[in-house]
């Protein structure tokens, strides 16, 4: 294994100035990308843990399966939801799951999600909680592309794309609480070493 510490130590010097976290992920990156050993972005299980806290499984029934719902903040209760935040064509006010037909889609689903923001990031210098904190983000919104939060983070931009996530609390012109809540948790995330 590479003994980092002279890197960083003449990195600090040549500089004249300490690292912040965001400083120690980056160099970290450009290492492992010179030697080839960057790994794939995965979400981790702060991410996997934040998106489930806020999608909830919600709708249980008595015999222990999941009704579908409709969007509690939309005024026409588009998309109908069911499981760990799941939607689809499939999905609509008569579906009935098991809870392992909540996890199994989940998984499939979040996936998808996983790839994207994986795609979009590039060679961007991203840590684990950065990665898992704009997965919950694209999964809840799908705007991670189009957003201002993706391009700063692209830029390496951390502190402004942290900011962004406040802005997006709206659902149907509404601020929505939850959102704020859930906005909140994934900037504090996203932040975190």
């Amino acid at each position: 294994m590479l003994d980092r510490k002279p890197i960083f130590d003449e990195v600090r010097q040549l500089l004249g100035r300490s690292f912040n976290p965001q400083d120690v992920a980056r160099i970290d990156a450009a290492i492992d990308r010179a030697l080839g050993t960057a790994t794939e972005h995965v979400l981790g299980n702060a991410g996997r843990l934040l998106i489930k806290t806020w999608e909830g499984c919600a709708k249980k029934r008595a015999d222990g399966r999941f009704d579908a719902y409709p969007d509690p903040g939309s005024s026409d209760g588009l998309p109908w939801t069911i499981g760990w935040g799941s939607t689809g064509t499939d999905i609509g006010p008569d579906t009935v799951w098991t809870l392992a037909e909540c996890d199994a889609r989940f998984t499939s689903d979040i996936q998808r999600y996983v790839d994207a923001v994986a795609q979009f990031i590039g060679t961007a210098t991203t840590t684990p909680n950065q990665f898992d904190a704009l997965v919950s983000f694209h999964y809840n919104t799908g705007a991670i592309a189009g957003s201002t939060l993706g391009k700063l983070h692209r830029q390496g931009q951390f502190a402004e794309a942290q900011q962004e996530f406040g802005k997006w609390v709206y659902n149907d012109h509404k601020v929505l609480e939850g959102l704020k809540k859930r906005r909140a948790a994934e900037a504090a995330l996203y932040g975190k070493p």
